[in-house]
């Protein structure tokens, strides 16, 4: 008897997990369980699923970020408890109005956070309800400040990078050198590096695009450096039983023994071996980026630079100076990854010295 419950214990488990189907309730049923648990069981594995994991199931089915997903889930939350618990299907337009107005007034968010809240609630509507939602809704908009990006002169890259050392070093160099994002060069991998065409494949970049950038000449012998020790930390992953790495769009499916090339691991593993909390596989992921945005915090205080700068500031910096090297704007556009050539021109501002290029009579 004890072997029979301990048996219903993990099956009650694996219903939990998410893995409980057909085979399960047969499973159940030969066990000859009491019709109470039984009963419990069943109902609980026939009854919908929750809001908020629908809401992940659609994202993941989409192919959202795991960083959206979280996001969304966070928003949507807040959305219901705003509205004391009550379920979205209940409510409307007009409760969705005062929620993004509640934000903007109550709470004085910025514009981009109201807007990403306004997404979530569409996308909850529209693609996990099935209900329409359409705009433009009355809304109290925050207002949207036309900010110009911080540059850094190339003194101050300089000074920045000089204050930096290591796997940081060389991971904003990068930034700067090559007009990365953040997220794409902590997610780059081995096989997106090219040393002898001098360029870097960034993958599923932002809006899931993949583009071509420089490899800086003067990065390289660091970053082989780097990755020498890299590889060989991956041969102790895999002599100890691990060494596989997570691999986007059911790739690992389709090609079973990918996860382990040295091919698809990242340039910047990180530190120690973790869970993946989607998975529940034991493996080595990518750094933090939370340790870079820690260092370079750190270096442009100590350099007493006194602008607002940050990782992305680098990149800023990379489409700043080509432009003031000469470089044509739709070379940079295509660097940088944008859609747009409108958001390229945003850089030129800087070279409108004295404003708009006008000199000002004190100087004369």
């Amino acid at each position: 008897m004890y072997g029979r419950y301990t048996d219903f214990v993990a099956l009650h488990l694996a219903w939990l997990c998410g893995v409980f189907n057909e085979a399960s309730r047969l499973s159940l049923i030969a066990y000859q369980l009491p019709s109470v648990a039984y009963v419990y069981i069943r109902k609980r594995a026939m009854s919908p699923p929750k809001l908020l994991d629908q809401v992940r199931a659609v994202l993941r089915a989409r192919h959202y970020s795991r960083r959206t997903e979280e996001t969304y889930v966070d928003w949507i939350r807040r959305f219901v408890h705003f509205h004391v618990l009550r379920h979205p299907r209940d409510l409307g337009r007009v409760e969705v109005e005062a929620f993004l107005t509640h934000l903007a007034v109550d709470l004085n968010v910025a514009a981009s956070t109201q807007n990403q809240a306004r997404a979530a609630l569409l996308f909850l509507y529209r693609e996990v309800l099935a209900v329409p939602m359409d705009e433009p809704w009355d809304v109290v908009v925050a207002k949207a400040p036309g900010r110009l990006p911080t540059v850094l002169t190339k003194v101050e890259v300089r000074a920045l990078l000089a204050h930096l050392s290591g796997v940081d070093r060389l991971m904003a160099e990068l930034l700067y050198g090559s007009g990365l994002r953040l997220m794409e060069c902590i997610r780059l991998r081995v096989k997106d590096v090219d040393f002898a065409q001098r360029q870097v494949l960034v993958r599923d970049g932002k809006g899931a695009e993949d583009r071509v950038t420089m490899l800086p000449m003067g990065v390289i012998p660091a970053l082989q450096e780097h990755l020498r020790m890299v590889r060989e930390l991956h041969r102790q992953d895999l002599a100890a039983g691990f060494g596989a790495v997570y691999l986007p769009y059911a790739l690992e499916r389709k090609y079973p023994d990918a996860a382990r090339e040295w091919a698809w691991q990242y340039v910047f593993p990180a530190d120690r071996i973790s869970l993946d909390p989607r998975s529940g596989i034991h493996r080595r992921h990518h750094r933090d980026e939370s340790a870079l945005q820690k260092a370079v915090r750190s270096a442009v205080r100590a350099v007493g630079i006194t602008k607002h700068a940050s990782c992305h500031t680098l990149r800023h910096s990379f489409a700043t100076h080509l432009l003031e090297n000469g470089y044509d704007i739709r070379t940079v556009q295509e660097l940088l990854g944008h859609k747009d050539v409108k958001t390229t021109m945003i850089y030129t501002h800087v070279l409108n010295r004295g404003g708009l290029g006008v000199r000002s009579p004190l100087d004369e």
